[in-house]
């Protein structure tokens, strides 16, 4: 057996069990798709991430992410942690203030902001109007009163987004979604808070078919819905989102968008767990 660094990190968090943990294993170097899958299952963390020496030379690191049931090209909380505990120990990106992260839709940039790591939302690679028959499912999935759905969209960067804007963030936080008749869609709400909230937006992910019914805070599916609003006109280039809030967390999430209207996605990280994993 190989003793393996190991990491476990709280996302978009302020301090410790506000945010996503997420757990890094910084050398996985030899282990096989099954032990990858096998410990990502026992974990059972939404997300678990295994560091590898890069392919591509402009990389700094490669990483693969597994949920508990499957493996992801991206995600986003997983992004961040990773960055943050490869930084901790001791990790020197090429660039001072830029890490390049190889994962499976190819490069992804984490650069330091003073408010903690945040990465260039990818491009989609779905996007567009919901077809009628899967937003009726989703809805009737949700549980939520259709006249309450302002629009819909596809935001997918990886995992498989289907994004749904909600008149409110009272409807977002009032949902009891249905997961059986959900069943593999992979499912982000999002809805306005009042003026005067605890931040602009409220968010929720629902992803059962990951055997992750509601992921705490969620940067990939942020990023989607970025992406989509800022691009369209729907929200402003620059806004908060809550997330967490339905679980008893307290997730905070950044969106900023630089002049030449690439996005950022950004949050606290913060390192619970040090030690060595043996496998």
């Amino acid at each position: 057996m190989t003793t393996r660094p190991f990491s476990q990190v709280d996302v978009f968090a302020s301090g410790p069990l506000a945010g996503n943990p997420v757990a890094v294993v910084h050398d996985a170097a030899g282990l096989d798709d099954a032990q990858l899958a096998a410990f990502a299952s026992w974990t059972n963390l939404s997300e678990t991430t295994f560091l590898l020496p890069p392919t591509d030379p402009r990389a700094d690191y490669r990483v693969r992410i597994f949920t508990p049931a499957t493996e992801l090209p991206f995600a986003g909380h997983p992004t961040l942690g990773t960055a943050h505990a490869w930084l901790g120990r001791g990790g020197l990106p090429r660039s001072a203030d830029v890490v390049v992260q190889e994962c499976g839709i190819g490069l992804v940039e984490v650069r330091r902001t003073p408010d903690g790591l945040a990465f260039a939302a990818p491009e989609l690679l779905r996007s567009g109007p919901v077809d009628p028959g899967t937003l009726d499912r989703a809805v009737a999935s949700l549980r939520v009163d259709p006249e309450r759905v302002v629009d819909a969209a596809w935001v997918d960067n990886g995992p498989g987004w289907l994004g749904i804007r909600l008149a409110s963030a009272a409807d977002v936080l009032g949902l009891t979604p249905d997961f059986v008749a959900m069943g593999e869609l992979e499912i982000g709400v999002l809805g306005p808070h009042r003026p005067g909230g605890p931040a602009d937006y409220e968010v929720r992910a629902f992803v059962p078919g990951f055997s992750v019914p509601e992921d705490p805070v969620t940067g990939s599916l942020n990023a989607g819905f970025a992406v989509w609003l800022v691009g369209e006109g729907l929200a402003p280039s620059s806004y908060t989102v809550r997330q967490g809030t339905a679980l008893g967390r307290r997730g905070d999430v950044r969106i900023s968008t630089d002049d030449d209207g690439r996005i950022w996605v950004g949050g606290s990280s913060v390192t619970l767990i040090e030690g060595d994993l043996t496998l």
